[in-house]
C-alpha cells in the first residue's frame, strides 16, 4: 500500500547495533515503514552506491530484516546494475533506504544510470524514500559533505525532490516539511532561513520515536 503523499524521511539514523545480528533496523526506518502504510511482510530495497555496494553490508542488513520480518532487497549499481528495470523493482517496495557514504559519487551514478529518475517515479507513486548522511542529502537541493576530501564543502546538484538544503531527522510530506523527528532523546533540530544579509536559526524539537535511545 503506497502512501497516502510523497513521503520523504531524511535522517541520521536508522540502524543500530543488534541483538544477534550485526545490525538492525532501528526506530527512524521503522517509522518509514509505517509511513507506507504497508501490511503484512514491508518490502525495503536498500540502495548502497554510495559505499561502494558493499556486499558485506548488504548480507548484515538482509539478516537484519529477516530477524525483523522486513523483505530487504538491494538494487547495486557495481559492477553493473542488478536489474534491468529499475523502476519496476522500486515500485514493487513500500520503503527505499539509502545507505551513507560519498554523496557526490553517488549522484554521478545515479544519473548515468538513469536512477534518479525512477527514484522519482517511485516517490510520486508513494514509495516511502528515506536514507543516511548522503541518503539524506541526496533528495535535497543540496548541503554540506566531506565527499571531495577532509574539509567539507558544499554540494549543490542534490536531486531537488525538496527545495532545501539538507536537515536530519525530517520528514517531508510532498515538499512541505511535517515534523522533526529523532531516535535520540536530548537532540534538536534547527530551521535556518536567510533575511537579507543575516541568517535567522529557529530550534525545532523533534518528537523522539518509541523505542529511542
Amino acid at each position: 500500500m503506497p502512501a497516502d503523499t510523497p513521503t520523504i524521511l531524511a535522517t541520521s539514523g536508522g540502524l543500530r547495533r543488534g541483538r544477534r545480528t550485526e545490525v538492525e533496523f532501528s526506530p527512524l526506518v521503522l517509522h518509514a515503514i509505517e509511513l507506507s502504510g504497508a501490511t503484512g511482510r514491508p518490502r525495503l530495497c536498500h540502495i548502497g552506491t554510495a559505499g561502494g555496494d558493499q556486499r558485506g553490508f548488504q548480507a548484515w542488513l538482509s539478516a537484519a530484516g529477516e530477524a525483523q520480518g522486513i523483505t530487504v532487497t538491494h538494487l547495486s549499481l557495481f559492477a553493473m546494475p542488478s536489474t534491468g528495470d529499475m523502476t519496476g523493482l522500486l515500485l514493487e517496495q513500500d520503503v527505499v533506504w539509502v545507505g551513507g557514504g560519498s554523496v557526490a559519487n553517488l549522484l554521478a551514478l545515479w544519473r548515468l544510470h538513469g536512477l534518479d529518475q525512477a527514484l522519482r517515479q517511485a516517490w510520486q507513486a508513494g514509495v516511502v524514500l528515506s536514507g543516511v548522511s548522503a541518503g539524506s542529502i541526496c533528495w535535497h537541493i543540496g548541503g554540506t559533505t566531506d565527499s571531495f576530501g577532509p574539509d567539507l564543502r558544499p554540494v549543490t546538484d542534490g536531486l531537488a525532490f525538496l527545495p532545501y538544503s539538507n536537515g536530519t531527522g525530517l520528514l517531508y510530506c510532498g515538499t512541505q516539511l511535517a515534523e522533526a523527528l529523532s531516535e535520540i532523546s536530548g537532540k534538536a533540530t534547527y530551521r535556518v532561513t536567510r533575511d537579507g544579509d543575516q541568517a535567522r536559526e529557529e530550534r525545532i524539537e523533534p518528537r523522539v520515536l518509541p523505542g529511542a535511545d
